[in-house]
């Protein structure tokens, strides 16, 4: 067998038994395998390309060591050299992870320390929050796994069966032989679910959580794969979730962001309890967003001035600006965004603003002047004054109270 088709095999076999992306990098640097479940966003790409410094330092180490490496944006990964007759050949690298839960105050510190743009914030929540979380002990074994990988020959396994399948008429009695009556409320409860978050109205989720349950309880229908089954019915109910989300007026980029975090999500999940975890969690967040962001109700001028704000939040945004950039009248957007938000453009805009520089004071690390920068502020003191009439508190005080009167909490 090649060195190469050899580490292709090994890579493959990584993936599958890690559920974490895999990359094999030659020793002059050339990628000769990768696979990955979730893309990189963009803006971190050129932060997360660290194949060099860890290539340089493999190529310095002994053969039965392997390296824990953490970069600039806080992303994890463990490498380790692949070798042949004591020659480094180049390495294998496992990652990117995380050793904790991904905190708000990681967000607002990437996007204060590298500058990126606050519209992205979402994006980077749903990014990191989809990463694995890995120990110290399974970091330990992995890398053991991989110092091994690396200095062995891949051998190919043989299975040997040791018992005669089951009669595909008895799997097809299991799976078919459902009481109607409790398949007709299941799928009752489904549609009281979709209206339930099309609307964003979280007390209606908050009654259906006896109907959620039962629903969960439907993977019990496949008795040899329970947990495959539930995976199964969590993908299912991802894609309700999002197209009631959409029918709801939540933002396509949005619903494109929430619908591939919880993806990795169930396929990572490590048992039926955190499953049944899950799901709930997955639609009590596609709800509570319908609630806030949803601009279902809004002319499609306004949707579209909405959509502008968000994604420049941290430039200059002025009336003229922002009618210049949908093509209308700035007389026309003012009358009808103030007619379909209850709010002027400008008090809009500071409101998010505002929420956003609330959550960059709650991790305590940016400086407050910064802070009025990051968000699109310019002038320290009229970002005070508006910080305190949205809030009641200066930035200063919020800072002190991390947020506790505010009324956003």
């Amino acid at each position: 067998m090649s060195l190469s088709i050899e580490i292709t095999k090994k890579g493959k076999l990584l993936h599958s038994i890690t559920y974490l992306d895999v990359k094999i990098v030659g020793r002059e640097g050339k990628i000769i395998f990768q696979k990955s479940q979730i893309q990189t966003p963009l803006l971190l790409q050129p932060f997360a390309n660290d194949e060099q410094t860890m290539n340089e330092k493999l190529m310095k180490a002994e053969n039965e060591q392997y390296f824990h490496y953490i970069n600039s944006i806080g992303l994890e990964y463990l490498a380790a050299g692949i070798w042949s007759n004591n020659h480094y050949q180049g390495f294998i690298v496992l990652g990117p992870f995380l050793s904790s839960i991904p905190s708000n105050e990681l967000i607002s510190d990437l996007i204060s320390t590298h500058k990126f743009p606050i519209s992205e914030r979402k994006q980077l929540q749903d990014y990191y929050q989809s990463l694995s979380i890995i120990g110290s002990n399974k970091s330990t074994y992995l890398g053991d796994l991989l110092v091994n990988m690396c200095q062995h020959s891949y051998i190919e396994g043989k299975l040997v069966n040791t018992e005669v399948r089951k009669s595909a008429e008895k799997v097809e009695k299991v799976l078919y032989e459902e009481d109607k009556n409790l398949i007709e409320e299941r799928y009752k409860a489904e549609k009281e679910l979709m209206r339930a978050i099309e609307k964003g109205d979280m007390e209606e989720i908050g009654k259906l959580s006896k109907e959620v349950k039962g629903m969960m309880d439907f993977s019990d229908r496949i008795p040899e794969s329970p947990f495959r089954s539930a995976k199964n019915l969590l993908f299912v109910l991802n894609t309700i979730c999002r197209i009631s989300a959409e029918k709801g007026g939540l933002q396509p980029l949005v619903v494109h962001y929430v619908s591939e975090k919880f993806a990795i999500l169930i396929e990572r999940a490590p048992n039926l309890p955190y499953l049944k975890i899950l799901a709930f969690d997955m639609i009590n967040e596609y709800c509570g967003l319908v609630q806030k962001y949803s601009n279902k109700d809004f002319s499609m001028i306004v949707r579209k001035a909405v959509d502008y704000i968000h994604s420049n939040l941290g430039q200059t945004l002025t009336l003229k600006e922002i009618a210049a950039s949908i093509h209308v009248h700035p007389s026309h957007l003012s009358r009808k965004f103030k007619q379909d938000t209850g709010k002027s453009i400008i008090d809009y805009v500071n409101q998010k603003r505002v929420e956003e520089a609330m959550l960059h004071l709650q991790t305590g690390t940016a400086a407050v002047t910064d802070i009025a920068l990051i968000v699109g502020y310019n002038d320290l003191n009229y970002f005070t004054r508006v910080f305190k009439k949205v809030t009641g508190q200066t930035p200063s005080e919020y800072k002190k109270t991390e947020g506790r009167f505010s009324c956003f909490q």
